[in-house]
């Protein structure tokens, strides 16, 4: 029986495959799996994780975004496979778990509510009139006065492939507020659409805006992205952002089974 659960975190969604007692999606190809995340001709999903063994942490974290192929880490896919493996009994309120970026820790607070122990950050580059930074994953953000009317497809694709970017190009988040509240709007490469959250876009907002602030201490910033409310706790000493948690909503949507379907020619 080929197994699938649908599970989204303030609007970001995943196809996720329970592998820790075996394989279930045996085809992980680039084609199928992007055929799987496909809107109109399969499941339809930002992007697809298979929950895997590992014999150090409670799971190994597998992901791919929409276009197929494997990717850095995601911040709510991360927050969204802990509900998953709790769903199953996998695991109870603190989970250790192992992505492409190394260990997170996770903690459960309820079941559709999941805080996620990000990576510190020391380096921030300006580039393009904006900020440089990884999370996990690459992240240009840019301040802009609102982000209602601003067209985050066409700007930010222009901005995804910069030659500064090379060769692997970057996510690009348009952001709004302060220290105190976020607004954010994220183009999402692997995906190459707007999505309506980025769990580690917000968590590079969060780390730009405490900087221009030019504040330190522990920090709580709640971000309004385009699928909901997520939040961010994070410490700053003037040279580190440490002990970072992207703190949201992770929930079950539905769970369905594969088909496979077979062709021939008349």
């Amino acid at each position: 029986m080929k197994q699938f659960y649908k599970y989204q975190g303030a609007g970001n969604d995943f196809i996720l495959f329970d592998h820790l007692k075996g394989h279930v999606l045996e085809d992980a190809s680039q084609e199928r799996i992007a055929q799987l995340c496909d809107r109109r001709f399969g499941i339809g999903a930002d992007g697809l994780m298979l929950l895997e063994p590992h014999e150090e942490y409670d799971f190994y974290m597998r992901y791919f975004n929409s276009d197929g192929r494997p990717s850095s880490m995601c911040g709510n896919g991360g927050r969204c496979i802990v509900a998953f493996a709790q769903r199953l009994g996998y695991v109870d309120e603190e989970v250790h778990f192992l992505a492409v970026d190394g260990p997170h820790r996770a903690k459960v607070i309820k079941p559709n509510w999941v805080e996620l122990e990000m990576h510190d950050v020391t380096e921030i580059d300006s580039v393009l009139s904006g900020y440089f930074l990884d999370t996990g994953s690459p992240h240009l953000v840019q301040w802009r006065d609102e982000i209602e009317t601003l067209d985050t497809f066409t700007e930010g694709r222009a901005l995804r492939n910069n030659d500064q970017f090379s060769p692997g190009g970057t996510n690009v988040n348009f952001v709004c507020g302060s220290a105190e509240a976020l607004q954010i709007a994220t183009y999402e490469r692997g995906v190459e659409a707007e999505t309506l959250a980025c769990g580690t876009g917000v968590t590079a907002a969060a780390i730009v805006a405490v900087q221009r602030s030019s504040q330190q201490g522990q920090f709580e910033i709640p971000v309004q992205t385009k699928g909901g409310d997520l939040a961010v706790k994070l410490h700053y000493d003037g040279q580190r952002f440490s002990n970072i948690w992207l703190c949201g909503p992770a929930d079950f949507v539905f769970q369905g089974q594969l088909l496979e379907q077979s062709y021939s020619e008349s």
